[in-house]
Formats: structure tokens, C-alpha cells, sequence
């Protein structure tokens, strides 16, 4: 038998993807041109984000129904929550996010620079770290896209040095609408919300850029080879696919490695 409460939380999550679909369709068309202008001319779109906001990194590359071109930038010191308290806690992982110049040392494990571009995820939009990562890749040319909650922003006091936002620093600004504190539910009795909706929202952004983007790579006969459950094309067409992707993101991932030790090619 459901409780009181069952669908609560799937209604404001609709509520939040209605306004997405209604809202956000021009900013998601501009974003997946830049991702396609990347990707055709043999380069890469970044993906970094913080804390939970890892998780649209690994929704969009690598998973079935993902291609390379996307290149997930999560580090283990921001985004490896699950021992909560103790060595590698959730206490340090805060910590860090808010270091200034972080960001600009993993950057400089790479070259990068046109023609690719970096997709930043924050739902709140302003620790150190994410705003950074925004700053430095337009030091280096590339356009920003930056998928936030501008509620949620807007409502934090800007903490960084600059009084700037990560949507300050964008290109093209992707709102996913959720609210300040991301939680959903409020319940009788109780003054803390529950129910976090930055997740779902972020799902739907990377997706439809994923569909997107490929669309237009499929009409320029363009799309590098998709990661394919073997359920749907067999298991030998499905072990081709997995390694012909995996070589195509290879290749494009060892040229901005291989610039960053000195060796330009």
C-alpha cells in the first residue's frame, strides 16, 4: 500500500522537466552546436563538476547509448563520497572544493584550447573550484556552457574571490530550474526539504544534448561509433563497437595529453 507521500517527489521532478522542455530548448540547441563543432573537427568537450554534480559526467560518456567526443574531468579528491566521515570524508571533499587555483593544476594536466569546449556542472553554481575551471578554459579560447540552477545560485552568497558566479563566466548558461537547496519536498512538521532534484535535471540536459549532437554528427555521416548493449546488436557488434570506441576517445584524448608533456606533434 503507498503512504502519503507516494508521487510527491516524481510531481515536483515533472514540474521541473516540464519547465526544462519549455524553457531551455534554444539554450540546449546553441550548446549541442558547440559540442558538434568540437567533436567534428576532431576535438573534445570537457566535462568537470564537483560533489554529486559528477554524476551528469558519467551520464554522458562512457554508458551505452554514449559515443566519444565527451571527456569527463571528475576528481577523486571532490567527488569520492561514499565514506562519509574519516580518511577521503565528505568534510575534506567540501574542503577542497573551495581551494583557489585547483583548478588551474588539473588543467594543466592537459593542453587544450580550440576547437573544444568545456561543459561545467554546478547545481549551485558557486564553489571555487567549478568557477575556476569556467575562467580557465576561457583563458584558453574554448566556449563554457554552464548547466545550473540559476535559483540556486542566485540565492548563495558568491564565495570567490571575484564575487562572480560559474554562470559569470559561461557562454551559454543551461538552467535546470531546481530550487534553492535542490530538495523538492517540504513535509508537515519538518523545515528541511528532502528530495534533491538537481540529479534528474541534469540527466535530461546531458541526454539531450547526447541525442542532439549525434543527430547532427549522423547528418554530416560524422558520429564516432556508439556504445551498444549487446541485447540490442548481438555480442560480436556490440565487443566492436565498445572497442572502436574506446580507440577513437583514446586518440583524441592522448593528443591533449601527449601536448601537455611538451610533445606538440
Amino acid at each position: 500500500m503507498s503512504t502519503p507521500t507516494f508521487g510527491r517527489w516524481l510531481a515536483e521532478a515533472r514540474r521541473i522537466l516540464d519547465r526544462f522542455e519549455s524553457t531551455q530548448s534554444e539554450t540546449i540547441a546553441t550548446a549541442a552546436g558547440l559540442c558538434t563543432e568540437a567533436i567534428v573537427a576532431d576535438g573534445l568537450v570537457h566535462l568537470f563538476g564537483t560533489g554529486h554534480s559528477r554524476i551528469p559526467l558519467e551520464e554522458m560518456f562512457p554508458r551505452y547509448g554514449s559515443y566519444p567526443g565527451f571527456h569527463p574531468i571528475a576528481e577523486l579528491s571532490m567527488t569520492f563520497h561514499t565514506q562519509v566521515v574519516g580518511a577521503n570524508g565528505q568534510r575534506q571533499a567540501m574542503f577542497i572544493e573551495r581551494v583557489e587555483g585547483l583548478a588551474e593544476q588539473i588543467l594543466a594536466n592537459f593542453e587544450l584550447g580550440p576547437p573544444d569546449a568545456m561543459m561545467v556542472f554546478s547545481a549551485g553554481g558557486l564553489s571555487t573550484v567549478s568557477i575556476e575551471m569556467a575562467m580557465g578554459a576561457r583563458r584558453r579560447s574554448m566556449p563554457v556552457i554552464a548547466i545550473t540552477s540559476v535559483t540556486q545560485s542566485m540565492a548563495g552568497r558568491p564565495r570567490h574571490p571575484t564575487g562572480t558566479r560559474l554562470l559569470d563566466h559561461a557562454d551559454v548558461v543551461i538552467d535546470i530550474g531546481t530550487p534553492a537547496g535542490d530538495a523538492l519536498v517540504t513535509l508537515d512538521g519538518v523545515d528541511t526539504p528532502v528530495g534533491p532534484g538537481s540529479t534528474i535535471a541534469f540527466a535530461a540536459v546531458v541526454n539531450e544534448i547526447k541525442v542532439q549532437v549525434a543527430d547532427e554528427l549522423a547528418r554530416r555521416n560524422a558520429l564516432p561509433p556508439v556504445i551498444t548493449s549487446p541485447s540490442v546488436v548481438g555480442e560480436e557488434r556490440a565487443s566492436a563497437l565498445f572497442d572502436a570506441a574506446y580507440r577513437d576517445h583514446a586518440r583524441r584524448y592522448a593528443r591533449a595529453i601527449s601536448r601537455s608533456s611538451g610533445d606538440r606533434g
